[in-house]
């Protein structure tokens, strides 16, 4: 463990606080029980805060980076609304615009009350989702923990953009699932949007998910030079296999039935076989050294 006043000095949020905190790619209530800098698993590190949500059994009470902890504000609860309905397909209509006229008290107690009940139904059906399974080769664990070992603890960055980048390898995948078998046998049209769903779930989770601390600086300078193109397009296979890592929570979090679900993590285990199977051409060796004053201002943020 840190020293005890590195810890204050590295932990932004306090014990007891109301937050926002991501599960998968939405946004929920959720109260800091405890809080800790955590440095003895590869896996763990950095600043980490239990955090239960508002609503769920307390068996989902869990352990999570910072990055996935956002203050208790207007622009993060805009920021959930527009998630909650990206993700789960709710009309804005239904939602609370604060130009709408204010009806009785009572008829607007009556729609907290709906909305609550709604609310909870979503919750319940979510715990009640079986456990999915996304299962990494050894040899893609391996990689994880080496890309762990360069970002945190050597202070180094992935080069980018990245040759090839996440629409390359899928492209790259769907190229190889053709050609190892004969077109009848392989479903084109549910492979491709098989892969469209997996550059969207990359685009939306980098920002929130995917990146350690370390990398965020270089995220927004990478934003801000190709303001025009998907991260898709800009990230490689090291991302690539972190989404993989977080894809379970954010299945949990979809409509998909159980056959649906079958097929999706079916395609998403031949992907990963197809990038242990061409490992040595898809990550990177080396990383760059990032420079004095990129690793002052990430010290000092």
């Amino acid at each position: 463990m840190a020293q005890e006043e590195n810890t204050e000095k590295k932990l932004q949020f306090e014990e007891e606080e109301k937050v926002l905190c991501f599960h998968g790619p939405l946004l929920y209530e959720a109260k800091i029980l405890s809080r800790q800098w955590l440095d003895e698993d590869p896996e763990l590190t950095g600043p980490y805060y239990y955090v239960h949500y508002k609503g769920w059994k307390r068996t989902w009470d869990e352990w999570v980076p910072e990055s996935r902890v956002l203050r208790w504000n207007d622009t993060n609860l805009n920021m959930q609304r527009q998630l909650k309905e990206l993700y789960t397909g709710k009309s804005k209509s239904r939602g609370s615009s604060s130009t709408a006229s204010p009806g009785p008290d009572q008829q607007a107690g009556k729609k907290r009350s709906r909305d609550s009940s709604i609310d909870k139904q979503q919750e319940d059906d979510f715990l009640n989702k079986p456990e999915i399974r996304v299962d990494i080769p050894d040899t893609l664990k391996g990689q994880l923990v080496d890309d762990w070992e360069n970002v945190t603890k050597n202070q180094q960055l992935i080069s980018l953009p990245r040759d090839p980048n996440v629409s390359e390898i899928l492209t790259r995948y769907k190229r190889f699932k053709k050609e190892k078998k004969s077109s009848r046998e392989v479903d084109e049209e549910l492979l491709d949007e098989v892969l469209h769903g997996v550059r969207t779930y990359f685009n939306n989770a980098l920002g929130t998910m995917l990146l350690y601390r370390f990398e965020r600086h270089q995220y927004a300078d990478i934003r801000k030079e190709y303001p025009d193109k998907e991260m898709v397009d800009i990230y490689g296979a090291e991302h690539l296999l972190r989404l993989f890592v977080q894809m379970p929570g954010l299945i949990a979090h979809t409509d998909m039935d159980a056959d649906a679900v079958s097929v999706l993590t079916d395609h998403l285990t031949d992907i990963l076989k197809y990038m242990q199977k061409t490992q040595k051409n898809l990550f990177l060796n080396e990383y760059e050294n990032a420079t004095p004053g990129y690793v002052s201002l990430t010290n000092s943020s």
